[in-house]
């Protein structure tokens, strides 16, 4: 059975750092593009930032580009999102996905085949 468990989260003032790791279980994700997502609240979920599934190619929203960065460790089935300069507007749901049938990141949801249960991200002002 495919598992993807997020951890990380936290509460954390602005400006500060998070690291989100998600780990895979039960699937072949190294070769799969993997990604992360967010929802806050009474918002629609959103594309943060994915990589393909040796990291060359990286995607990142507008939003976070330069604050936030993609990696991952085929060999423990991690991908990792390290999250600097937070800001109140990052208050989210995170959640990992992954694309089994695509080696290759997409910035739409519906592309990912697997998600994760997510883990809470609140930046205090």
């Amino acid at each position: 059975q495919v598992q993807l468990v997020e951890s990380g989260g936290g509460l954390v003032q602005a400006g500060g750092s998070l690291r989100l790791s998600c780990a895979a279980s039960g699937g072949t994700f190294s070769s799969a593009a993997m990604g992360w997502f967010r929802q806050a609240p009474g918002k629609e979920r959103e594309f943060v930032a994915a990589l393909s599934w040796n990291g060359g190619r990286k995607l990142f929203a507008d939003s976070v580009k330069g604050r936030f960065t993609i990696s991952r460790d085929n060999a423990k089935n991690t991908v990792y999102l390290q999250m600097n300069s937070l800001k109140p507007e990052d208050t989210a749901v995170y959640y990992c996905a992954g694309e089994i049938h695509s080696a290759y990141p997409h910035v739409t949801d519906s592309e990912y085949d697997y998600w994760g249960q997510g883990t809470q991200v609140t930046v205090s002002s």
